[in-house]
């Protein structure tokens, strides 16, 4: 299950039908605050934190990501902006990061890649 994080509702449910299409079970929020409650209700479903950078609430998603990391160390990140460009040291928990726009497949791609180096370990 991957959990999409994004505010704009285009980019939102564009990534998440693309995801769902490729077979995953995905759930949606609108911002940090929204995805941390998803979380603290379903932290045992999801897999994937797939977090936009920029976004209104109490936190971005880089805060978000440092977050759960240290709440949920299981759930692997996959930041996403079309403005910062963070290191790959900068992302915690060894987190990847795509770049704004993408398509569909890259970031299909980089959420199985990250889940066969999860296994694979």
């Amino acid at each position: 299950m991957v959990l999409v994080v994004e505010d704009e509702p285009l980019v939102r449910m564009t990534a998440a039908d693309e995801l769902e299409e490729a077979g995953f079970q995905v759930l949606e929020a609108t911002n940090a605050d929204e995805a941390l409650k998803v979380l603290e209700a379903r932290s045992d479903e999801v897999q994937v934190l797939f977090t936009d950078v920029h976004m209104p609430g109490s936190m971005d998603g880089m805060a978000l990501a440092e977050q759960v990391s240290q709440r949920w160390p299981h759930v692997l990140l996959l930041i996403s902006s079309g403005y910062a460009r963070p290191q790959p040291d900068e992302i915690p928990d060894h987190g990847h990061f795509v770049p704004k726009p993408y398509i569909g497949a890259t970031l299909v791609r980089h959420i199985n890649e990250m889940m066969h180096t999860l296994q694979g370990s």
